[in-house]
């Protein structure tokens, strides 16, 4: 099997198309039955999970098996892989060919390195059949475009706006749609690789999809997308509100029809701002290098999860299972699409609420809201040396919301300081830090910190991984803490 096969690929959105028309039973149904085969097919072709499972009876239920980590695997790489021809050493030295990227590993899979934001990266193997679940969820899942919503905002029949993602696709292969890629353009990221394997199959979008570095300078990268002028973006929500910002002064002029995100929590206030900037929808996904389509939101706004291809568990922080409408301490995934390396009970480590209440889309899958995983939560000294816990959530609405700024980084300088970084758009608003740092002193009042120090770095721009991401809340080390 190679890495596409038109006939799966066919195969599998059929199966994605009927899945939506059947409702909840069909998802369901399928989840049960592709559950069965993976742990199956675990068990029997790999050793890690033979070892996992070995005192456990075959028809043992899911939740019965051990949690994965992503350190675990690393270090047991070899023996978590079906096929005896992959190997870490093998993996590794494809990933260190930059020109590689976007190809397969052995003619059949394509590799993907995480961007190791929440510790060490890692390295994940997606064979043919996942690939074509993942194009065909891509295509098939994501919300329609609002002319098409406008025209019939519910559609039993194409619930899911399937005949929006033909036009889409109709208007790239065309004379229609420029798309454009803002990320990190250097690794084998899920999301690069993703463009450029979309490039080597299809000559004809190649034409008409670029990737753009994010760790360019930003006038550079301004320059490039204003030349380039697409008409969709995909990026992370930081790097889409850094642009807005650029949009909002007039340097960044693009005729956008769709701005997409992934790949970092995206929240209210931050697509209120980058849809009113670019004056465009902005619709989001969530994903990863473990699973490439998890879930993507639909016309309300709302991420839906792909439950006949995906399950996933949101945990305490003992690893019980939390009920609909609270917010996770984790999330365990398990891949029920890629048979190479499986995925079963996967720490994801991101925070995840199930909604209680049913989507007005009509949607049979649930939905979910994410709080991703890569923000540190701030240990500060309060009234008479209490220790208080401000939430990274918590700091970047307050930022957001009320200072109105969107592109920030904060870092811990002890236990009563913090540091301020703002992006270039945020930077020239002269009352930027002001406004950051009074509401940033409020809030830690209100929460017990009653001397907050904000220092103003905002020389110094947020700092990017490699991966091209932003921890946009840092905390530091207590055995560094001093008592400024």
């Amino acid at each position: 099997m190679t890495d596409f096969d038109p006939w799966l690929s066919a195969g599998t959105a059929a199966d994605v198309m009927a899945a939506t028309r059947e409702g909840a039973r069909g998802v369901a149904s399928r989840q049960h039955e592709r559950l069965a085969a993976l742990l199956d097919h675990a068990r029997r072709h790999t050793r890690l999970h033979a070892e996992r499972l070995r005192r456990q009876p075959a028809d043992a239920p899911l939740v019965a098996w051990p949690v994965l980590d992503k350190a675990t695997l690393m270090a047991r790489f070899d023996d978590s892989v079906s096929d005896p021809a992959l190997s870490l050493a093998a993996v590794r030295d494809f990933i260190a060919d930059p020109a590689r990227i976007g190809t397969s590993l052995l003619g059949r899979y394509a590799v993907w390195e995480s961007s190791g934001t929440s510790g060490s990266p890692g390295l994940f193997v997606q064979d043919g059949a996942a690939m074509a679940v993942y194009d065909a969820l891509e295509s098939l899942r994501r919300a329609p475009r609002p002319e098409a919503a406008a025209a019939a905002p519910f559609n039993a029949l194409d619930p899911f706006g399937l005949l929006d993602a033909w036009n889409r696709w109709a208007a790239v292969a065309g004379a229609g749609d420029r798309w454009a890629f803002v990320g990190a353009i250097d690794g084998h990221f899920a999301s690069q690789a993703t463009v450029q394997r979309l490039r080597r199959l299809n000559p004809w979008l190649a034409q008409r999809m670029r990737s753009f570095s994010i760790l360019q300078p930003l006038p550079a990268l301004v320059h490039a997308l204003n030349d380039w002028a697409p008409t969709v973006l995909a990026t992370y929500p930081t790097a889409a509100a850094m642009l807005a910002g650029e949009a909002q002064r007039g340097a960044l002029r693009l005729p956008l029809r769709e701005l997409l995100t992934g790949g970092e929590t995206l929240g209210p206030a931050v697509r209120r701002h980058v849809a009113g900037a670019f004056g465009c929808p902005v619709h989001n996904s969530y994903g990863a290098s473990e699973c490439l389509t998890i879930a993507a939101d639909c016309a309300h706004g709302r991420l839906h999860v792909n439950t006949d291809w995906v399950i996933l568990e949101p945990v305490d922080a003992h690893g019980r299972a939390v009920p609909d409408g609270e917010l996770s301490h984790g999330t365990l995934l398990t891949n029920l699409a890629n048979r190479v390396q499986p995925l079963v009970r996967y720490a994801l480590g991101d925070r995840v609420r199930v909604q209680k209440d049913p989507c007005a889309c009509g949607s049979p899958l649930p939905a979910i809201e994410v709080l991703g995983r890569h923000d540190d939560s701030l240990h500060l000294e309060g009234r008479g040396g209490a220790r208080v816990t401000l939430l990274p959530l918590a700091l970047s609405t307050v930022l957001e919301d009320d200072a109105g700024v969107f592109d920030f980084q904060l870092l811990q300088r002890g236990l009563h300081t913090l540091a301020l970084r703002l992006g270039p758009g945020a930077a020239a608003d002269a009352g930027a830090v002001a406004r950051c740092r009074e509401v940033l002193r409020a809030f830690a009042h209100e929460q017990g910190v009653p001397s907050l120090r904000v220092l103003d770095e905002s020389a110094q721009p947020p700092v990017r991984g490699r991966s091209g991401k932003i921890q946009r809340v840092v905390a530091q080390r207590e055995r560094s803490f001093s008592r400024a």
